[in-house]
């Protein structure tokens, strides 16, 4: 079969991989129908991921065919629809019983495409498959589906529910890339009084729009004046850090009021500095996380009942052998207009969808 290999920072390829086979008895072959890349993909091939060894197949989000089973799965049989889970559960260690999976300590959390092979390939080996793969509808379309194996529940755990959004709150969400345009959406499932986009990119904010914020601000123009303007001069309840640079986490500290709440969700590649001298007194709970997807099954049902826009999130799409023209334009996103990009089904140009046709073409589209 194909599958997307690293082979060291800078260095990647769509090439012949051995086929997977279930090893263990909890594991489940799942032949791959969508698959999207991920900003920590990119992350990866910098070289900010050290434990992502060479050969690696890449990718951690996908939706599929089960294929083949071992004797021990129950959940799910050959021929089921599933989605693919960016986290992996054993279900059997203190922290899966916690419903916390992303620090799975039985050989789970997040291994998909960072210590094991991953979805970005024609078949991917899924370990402990009743935890870590969800039954679909039918009728639910990939490329929809393929959103809620990580940026969603990403968005939703760490971002909103990690932050204690509450009714009546004002909440920033600083980068409006994929992580934190889901963010926008999902903070308003809970009633906030105003929710502020902040980026560089006018296209990422009109996009922020159309998921629901209220009001946007340029990086560049001091968006804390902003905040303070809209809030009296006390600064936002809630800061969702969404881009992982330490000017932009830094930024989230200046717009926080007393007593807040930073959710950090952005993936640091370097350090960044924490300013106690001036937070100390503050009474600020800071909070960093890897999604658990716990929230999935809640997620997939809501997503199913109409209630989040997954569509508009999805601006181009691409036959899965086309993995490195797909992984070229989402790295190029402020010419191409990419936010996230799915690949998989028959062979196919590439559309825009959710999105303006000519903001794609131009290269006014989202960044990620």
């Amino acid at each position: 079969m194909k599958g997307y290999v690293f082979h060291g920072p800078g260095r990647s390829a769509w090439e012949d991989v051995p086929d997977p086979d279930v090893k263990e008895p909890t594991d489940a072959v799942v032949r791959v129908d969508a698959v999207t890349i991920c900003g920590t993909d990119l992350h990866i091939l910098k070289g900010d991921v050290p434990e992502v060894g060479p050969g690696t197949v890449l990718g951690h989000e996908a939706v599929g065919e089960v294929v083949e089973v071992g004797g021990d799965v129950r959940t799910v049989r050959p021929g089921d629809r599933v989605l693919v889970s960016c986290i992996t559960a054993c279900g059997r260690c203190r922290y899966c019983r916690e419903g916390a999976y992303g620090q799975c300590l039985g050989g789970g959390g997040w291994i998909l495409g960072h210590l094991i092979d991953g979805t970005q390939a024609e078949y991917v080996r899924v370990p402990y498959a009743d935890l870590s793969v969800h039954p679909l509808p039918g009728t639910f379309p990939d490329q929809d589906a393929v959103l809620l194996a990580d940026i969603l529940p990403t968005a939703y755990e760490v971002g909103v529910l990690n932050g204690g959004v509450r009714p009546g709150d004002t909440v920033v969400v600083v980068g409006a890339g994929p992580v934190g345009l889901a963010a926008v959406a999902t903070a308003r499932l809970f009633s906030p009084e105003r929710v502020i986009a902040v980026d560089v990119a006018a296209a990422r904010l009109e996009a922020a729009r159309g998921m629901g914020a209220d009001a946007v601000a340029d990086a560049r123009e001091d968006p804390a004046q902003l905040v303070a303007d809209l809030t009296g001069g006390l600064g936002a309840d809630v800061v969702v850090e969404a881009v992982g640079l330490p000017e932009t986490f830094e930024m989230c500290t200046r717009m926080v009021r007393a007593g807040g709440h930073v959710a950090n969700v952005g993936v640091h590649g370097r350090p960044a500095t924490l300013h106690l001298e001036d937070l100390w007194i503050k009474n600020l709970t800071l909070t960093t996380g890897l999604v658990d997807t716990y929230s999935t099954p809640t997620l997939l049902r809501m997503a199913s009942a109409g209630r989040l826009p997954l569509a508009d999130l999805v601006t181009h799409t691409f036959p899965l052998d086309r993995m490195e023209e797909a992984y070229d334009v989402f790295s190029r996103a402020a010419e191409t207009g990419a936010l996230k990009v799915v690949l998989g089904g028959p062979r196919r140009e590439v559309v825009a969808v959710g999105a303006d046709a000519e903001k794609a073409a131009d290269g006014t589209g989202i960044v990620p």
